[in-house]
């Protein structure tokens, strides 16, 4: 029985990874797929220059809030300090806007609608830790008195260019 038939010009018949692009650099050793390495301290420094422009705090609860007798609320949760430095708090669009930056999809969906990202160099994030933006480098940043809360863990990988953490928005009552 004779194989399908292809067109050239549709497809190379190479196999179903034949990606051609500089965002899927691959090249074949005989008849096997191989991936071009990729430079990890390049794309991060790239990453960090072109993303990580805002200036984020990380604080960590040690307790629980006090109940303020005249007023009737509760004050400040006690937290310290664990990071504050280089950063960005990405919503979903804002993902789509680093993808036209970078030129490359790099963050998949996901159920959070906030991502924290934080170089590979900055302590790992814990559920329930606090994260404001203290200095945003643009103008027209909707993130002044805002706060979100860390749903888990930073997320892990094999190759890591940046820390992503997942984060959900803490809305005032």
């Amino acid at each position: 029985m004779a194989g399908p038939r292809r067109r050239a010009d549709l497809h190379s018949g190479r196999g179903p990874h034949d990606v051609p692009g500089s965002e899927h650099p691959v090249q074949y050793v005989g008849q096997h797929l191989v991936s071009t390495p990729i430079d990890t301290e390049a794309e991060r420094d790239r990453l960090e220059s072109t993303l990580l422009v805002d200036t984020v705090r990380i604080t960590r609860p040690t307790g629980t809030p006090q109940l303020d007798l005249s007023t009737g609320l509760l004050g400040s949760v006690p937290a310290e300090s664990v990071y504050e430095g280089p950063g960005a708090v990405l919503s979903g669009h804002g993902q789509v806007t680093a993808q036209h930056v970078l030129g490359r999809e790099w963050l998949d969906d996901t159920v959070s609608w906030y991502r924290l990202l934080t170089p590979i160099s900055a302590p790992v994030p814990v559920r329930y830790d606090r994260v404001e933006v203290v200095a945003a480098a643009g103008e027209h940043a909707a993130t002044a008195n805002r706060v979100w809360q860390v749903l888990d863990p930073s997320e892990a990988s094999t190759v890591e260019i940046v820390r992503v953490t997942r984060l959900d928005e803490i809305t005032p009552p």
